[in-house]
């Protein structure tokens, strides 16, 4: 288990007597076996936080504590030892471009007191584990990017880790090769039990692979919790503008709601986004609400995915029927589990005024580009 607890960085700025407080007192609780993401854009402070797990960042002030062990206490010698069961992968590899692949995944294991057949033995199995094992004898410069993160990989664990700190490590690659890369850190942790920490701006990456999150800001962690619950019920605008950067929900409810062709709303309609999570995302509400509760309801944009295990959908409906009738069928739908949103006659026309004024921005800025 990984325990932050009242974690500070700090640094000092580039003038007198200025002070940059990059991580700021963060508590942080990862359990073993866990795929934990920290999401934030850059300069959040998620890089620095996740170098004082095995302490290449050491903490201004504060408590790390790794497998019951407090790093901030460890001679130097014991934090060497300390470090060797926490593996770590780069954004851009740091593999040693003079060495093999072989070599590369070797070099942790030099004086580990092993032999050679040992060393050959174990360093063959991890470059099969990360499929680069018909590639031992090739260099870093003869590889594609994917495939210098797989080796990476398999080098960082050599020692047999109880944790993986992942730094950015998908962020160079292009969206095919990142999602190899997490199938396959997804399937070390399956198989292994392998703790991971996985830091990333996007939240594609998080909700592709992670079971719980945390959202970062100016060195605070602003939100966490399971990675479903971040996904259906963010509480704060930044967690809904990287999930919004993750499934475009909220960017195609616009689209429908700002398209005069698809949105008729008379006298007494409504129109509501129902977000489902679990056993319910199957559910035929819309079957239901027309047999049951005399409510006519137009699909209007549908969406369903999965999220670390958990399929969660989103819809957005036209309703019309009589009031009674539509009261009583929200208020199923809310008993049955189901997130309802009714949007109101002054939320849809700020809707369109605000799509219809970055509308505008967009339009005043070619014009600005074709000027010129």
């Amino acid at each position: 288990m990984i325990e932050l607890t009242g974690v500070n960085v700090t640094f000092p700025g580039h003038r007198p007597g200025e002070t940059i407080r990059a991580v700021r007192d963060v508590d942080l609780t990862v359990d073993d076996g866990d795929v934990y993401g920290i999401v934030g854009y850059s300069g959040a402070g998620k890089s620095t936080l996740v170098r004082t797990i095995n302490l290449l960042q050491r903490p201004t002030s504060g408590s790390v504590r790794v497998d019951g062990q407090e790093m901030t206490g460890l001679s130097a010698v014991r934090l060497r030892g300390a470090r060797k069961r926490i593996g770590m992968i780069f954004q851009h590899f740091n593999l040693l471009g003079s060495r093999t692949l072989f070599g590369n995944v070797a070099y942790p294991l030099r004086g580990g007191g092993r032999t050679k057949p040992q060393v050959r033995e174990r360093v063959m199995g991890l470059l099969d584990l990360v499929g680069m094992a018909d590639r031992a004898s090739a260099y870093p410069s003869q590889l594609s990017g994917g495939q210098r993160q797989r080796v990476a990989i398999a080098r960082a664990l050599a020692n047999d880790p109880s944790v993986l700190l992942c730094d950015e490590a998908t962020s160079a690659l292009d969206p095919k090769t990142t999602g190899g890369i997490l199938d396959l850190l997804g399937r070390l942790n399956a198989q292994t039990g392998l703790t991971v920490v996985l830091i990333t701006h996007e939240m594609g990456v998080v909700k592709q692979i992670c079971s719980h999150v945390a959202v970062m800001e100016e060195g605070r962690i602003i939100e966490r919790g399971s990675t479903v619950d971040v996904f259906t019920d963010p509480h704060e605008p930044l967690t809904r503008d990287f999930i919004d950067t993750a499934n475009h929900v909220e960017a195609g409810i616009t689209t429908v709601i700002t398209h005069p062709d698809l949105v008729r709303h008379g006298s007494g309609d409504r129109l509501v986004s129902l977000q489902f999570a679990g056993a319910t995302t199957g559910d035929p509400v819309v079957a239901a609400l027309t047999r049951d509760y005399n409510v006519n309801a137009t699909i209007l944009f549908a969406n369903v995915e999965v999220i670390s295990g958990t399929p969660v959908g989103n819809l957005l409906l036209g309703l019309s029927g009589s009031q009674p009738d539509l009261d009583a069928a929200e208020g199923w739908l809310a008993g049955s589990g189901v997130r309802v949103h009714n949007y109101s006659d002054a939320e849809i026309e700020s809707i369109r005024e605000r799509a219809a004024a970055e509308a505008a921005d967009v339009d005043g800025g070619r014009d600005e580009e074709d000027h010129r």
